[in-house]
């Protein structure tokens, strides 16, 4: 990275602190001109705009491990993070996102933090006993989507394909049913994207830059919608397949196109909008485009072949994909998609977006835009990196402009958003930029009753 004089680093760090308040500034905003429309007309459908939130302070049995959690990471994570074996950073970084997951679901107990969350109305426990006939639930699948259909399906499992429901199918089918244990699942493995991201990061922008954005990855304030909510699930899949993709292509070994093309299908199977994990894996390719240009035919082959196995499987059980996301996108509106105002949300899922990812990955993103705008480090890590982020906001600017993601993106686009996180490596004084991660999370679940 390019060195820089202490009256650089000053400037540096004012325009840091303007582009977080700024942030806070639309936040504000977005809480404000949202109350007043909600108390006014009664359109956004969520309790504490722009969260899908009550507010209802509180503590609970999860406070002083988060709390513990959080202290830890901000005294010790820098430092850990630049020393540990790089295997023994993943794996801490895996086991400290777990409880950092977990204790902030705990902050409102056990039964509303994790074992009741996807088992309400909306979600997918409600649809485990109609999966008794696997084969037949799909080739039926896209009949029950529109919401004046007979015994229509409840809007989480209507707003996605089957693999979403048929991940808790699958689980209640080996013995761990019940809300509890498909909690316990969301967090396990969604904490895994943030070594996902890590690996991704090291193979195409070096091991210097993952190792500083590791603490930000872990203390993450999305972590507070990480907890039980099927969201936390999907990024990880969809991180993992980023990761293999990026590992493929920068020559660790070419057998990982396979499993990322795995993911990748099963990805898009989860998750509609996920399709748009697209602009980060062209973002991948570009990044490793000297590896490709090597081996481009055994690549692009073990990817394809890869990729053909989920959306075959399904499409041969009688799902049918574009079938579905049409109805999909006409049940959307029949709900409250279509009472939410668009001239709202349009900008205010920005601001759900700066309380996912923290202020200092705003301060962060600040500093990309840098990155990206200097030649002279155009093939430098940092560049890479700059990227990389720039591919997942695109991503998630799009999701934003097609009006399908209203309201609920502090949940709904996790998988982006966790991708923006690295752009803190480019920060100094870690620390400081820690507390105010931890922080943020910290409010919005003690100062919150959130929705997911």
């Amino acid at each position: 990275m390019t060195t820089r004089t202490p009256r650089t680093d000053a400037r540096g760090t004012r325009r840091d602190l303007y582009a977080a308040g700024a942030a806070l500034l639309l936040v504000l905003t977005a809480a404000l001109v949202g109350r007043h429309i909600e108390d006014t007309y009664g359109t956004l459908h969520v309790g504490a705009p722009p969260l899908y939130a009550n507010w209802l302070p509180h503590v609970g049995p999860g406070t002083p491990a988060a709390l513990a959690v959080a202290a830890a990471a901000v005294a010790y994570g820098p430092a850990l993070a630049a020393r540990l074996r790089w295997r023994a950073l993943l794996a801490t970084a895996w086991a400290t996102a777990t409880a950092w997951i977990l204790s902030l679901a705990l902050i409102d107990g056990w039964h509303r933090g994790i074992a009741r969350r996807l088992t309400t109305k909306y979600e997918y426990l409600q649809v485990i006993d109609r999966f008794h006939d696997i084969p037949a639930t799909l080739r039926d699948y896209t009949r029950h989507i529109l919401i004046d259909a007979p015994d229509h399906w409840p809007a989480h499992t209507a707003g996605h394909p089957p693999a979403a429901p048929l991940t808790f199918v699958l689980l209640d089918r080996i013995g761990l049913g019940g809300g509890g244990w498909a909690g316990l699942w969301c967090v396990v493995t969604g904490a895994t994207a943030c070594v996902a991201v890590l690996v991704a990061v090291r193979a195409l922008a070096g091991e210097d830059l993952a190792r500083r954005a590791a603490p930000f990855l872990v203390l993450v304030p999305g972590a507070v919608w990480m907890g039980a909510s099927a969201d936390a699930w999907f990024a990880a899949v969809a991180a993992w397949a980023v990761a293999l993709l990026a590992l493929a292509v920068t020559g660790r070994a070419i057998g990982w196109a396979l499993g990322s093309g795995l993911l990748f299908g099963l990805t898009c199977y989860l998750s509609y909008g996920l399709t748009l994990f697209a602009l980060i894996g062209l973002a991948v390719l570009f990044l490793g485009r000297a590896g490709v240009r090597e081996r481009p035919g055994a690549l692009a082959l073990l990817f394809c072949a890869g990729l053909a196995v989920v959306p075959a499987a399904f499409t041969l059980a009688g799902f049918d994909w574009w079938e579905a996301y049409r109805l999909l996108h006409t049940r959307y509106f029949q709900g409250a998609g279509g009472i939410r105002p668009y001239s709202y949300w349009v900008w205010a899922n920005l601001a759900c977006t700066v309380l996912v990812v923290g202020l200092a990955t705003v301060a962060g993103l600040r500093r990309t835009a840098g990155h990206l705008l200097r030649p002279r480090e155009r093939d430098g890590g940092a560049a890479r990196l700059a990227l990389l982020v720039a591919a997942a906001l695109l991503a998630l600017l799009v999701a934003d402009l097609s009006g399908m993601s209203k309201a609920e993106t502090e949940r709904i686009w996790l998988p982006f958003a966790l991708w923006l996180v690295p752009a803190c490596a480019f920060l100094p004084r870690p620390r400081l930029w820690l507390v105010a991660q931890a922080a943020t999370a910290l409010l919005v679940n003690h100062l919150l009753l959130t929705g997911w």
